[in-house]
């Protein structure tokens, strides 16, 4: 039989049977149409994920009791009396507690973080929470899957070999690639329902010590007790129903928690909404508060025009505005020089800034007249305000904002204040650094 593609009765070269193959034409009006919905696509995608400016303005207060009650309805934070909260410094200070607190877990640890890299302290608490797995006690852990992509694989497998049920949040693959830029930043911890972690610290040896060189970060987080752990153990299952579709629920999970303390608290956790965030109008307002003293200390600060017309304003009433930023020890310089762009408005309107040298300074707090403080995971960017999931705790009570005003004294030594005149005279190159920056602040 003569095949289409091979002449009968060939004997040259010439006349070698040829592969088949197929030819695909498509009209222009065709190939308009599939760029079309290309363009359509990614445009549905994009608008879903974007920023919307809001340029959300808030009114002044006479006191930050007078702003709480619109703080705590607008950010979703009932404000919760009777707890306990440790503040835990560094590595040194946040990791061995923890880890005991681990240890004696009788029946559930649940944890929540951005970062898990390597060293030693991952190896450690993975083993420690197989151990704990293998002995019973449920251990769930929600790991964000573009955060923990350095981390050992043999590791989670040696976890999840023991029993240990890791939800990797919003992994990247096809179907969820709308959700590819929402990031979980929470960095939380629930011990049996009653011990609960709100911090800043990564899993990785960078977060071990006590912050004193470059290779070991400066960082900060609070243990709490009291009815505000079920508020904590809230935001971590929120994400774990969301990725797993397993609720935790029941007294064995949000037991019935005496008071420990006499602090009041209020957890605030976010999530994109396409709205004004719950972060944003917690910051905004908790500023316009203040009276006496403004303390912000923040690794990744580029404020948008209405809060540094905010800041503004707390200045010209009276209040003492001083932040914190990292100096030359940085993990992102396109994000320092974002927030550069905005340093000479703040100075000239009599903003106090310090920038850190001695290591990175990784922690999020702010305190308003030594009465509130709040600590978290949260950052003073677009990213953190708009894009990623975050958790923080806000503190009233004057004996933890003291602790935590003590320490930031103690950080000036290791400071460089933003002098103007100096600041002026910085290269052409920095200058154009920071301008083309913070064009792309929506993404930082």
């Amino acid at each position: 039989m003569n095949l289409p593609w091979k002449k009968a009765d060939s004997g040259n070269a010439k006349n070698k049977p040829r592969k088949p193959h197929l030819v695909f034409e498509i009209s222009l009006g065709g190939a308009i149409v599939y760029v079309l919905i290309i363009v359509v696509l990614f445009l549905i995608i994009w608008s879903t994920q974007r920023e919307r400016e809001s340029h959300v303005r808030v009114p002044d207060f006479r006191s930050f009791e007078q702003a709480l009650p619109s703080i705590a309805n607008l950010t979703g934070a009932p404000i919760l009396a009777g707890n306990s909260a440790e503040v835990l410094q560094n590595g040194d200070g946040f990791f061995p507690p923890l880890f005991d607190d681990i240890a004696q877990a009788k029946e559930s640890i649940h944890f929540e973080t951005y970062v898990w890299w390597k060293g030693e302290i991952c190896d450690r608490l993975a083993h420690t929470l197989a151990a704990k797995a293998r002995d019973g006690v449920e251990v769930r852990m929600t790991l964000d899957a573009t955060g923990s992509n350095k981390g050992d694989d043999e590791l989670f497998e040696e976890m999840e070999k023991a029993g240990v049920k890791i939800s990797y949040y919003h992994p990247i693959r096809i179907q969820d690639i709308g959700l590819i830029n929402n990031r979980t930043h929470r960095k939380v911890a629930v011990i049996d329902g009653k011990v609960a972690y709100v911090f800043g610290h990564g899993m990785a040896q960078e977060w071990t010590g006590n912050g004193q060189d470059e290779e070991h970060w400066r960082d900060t987080g609070v243990r709490l007790e009291g009815p505000i752990v079920n508020a904590v153990q809230g935001t971590f299952a929120e994400n774990w129903v969301e990725m797993t579709a397993e609720v935790v629920a029941g007294d064995k999970y949000f037991p019935r928690l005496a008071a420990a303390g006499d602090v009041r608290a209020h957890v605030t956790a976010t999530s994109p909404n396409g709205g004004v965030a719950r972060l944003e109008l917690l910051y905004k307002l908790a500023i316009a508060s203040a009276q006496k003293e403004l303390i912000i200390a923040n690794p990744y600060f580029i404020p948008d025009q209405e809060l540094v017309d905010l800041l503004g304003r707390a200045v010209k009433r009276g209040v003492d505005v001083k932040v914190m930023v990292p100096g030359k020890v940085t993990d992102s310089s396109v994000v320092r020089h974002a927030g550069h762009a905005q340093f000479e408005q703040l100075v000239r309107r009599g903003v106090k800034i310090f920038e850190y040298q001695k290591t990175l300074n990784h922690q999020k707090i702010m305190i308003i007249d030594g009465i509130w403080s709040q600590v978290g995971s949260a950052n003073f960017d677009d990213r953190s305000l708009d894009i990623n999931d975050e958790a923080s705790v806000g503190l009233i009570d004057s004996s933890v904002a003291a602790q935590l005003e003590n320490a930031f004294e103690k950080d000036l030594r290791d400071c460089t204040q933003v002098d103007l005149e100096t600041w002026n005279q910085r290269s052409l190159w920095h200058k154009l650094e920071d301008k083309f920056s913070y064009a792309i602040n929506e993404q930082l």
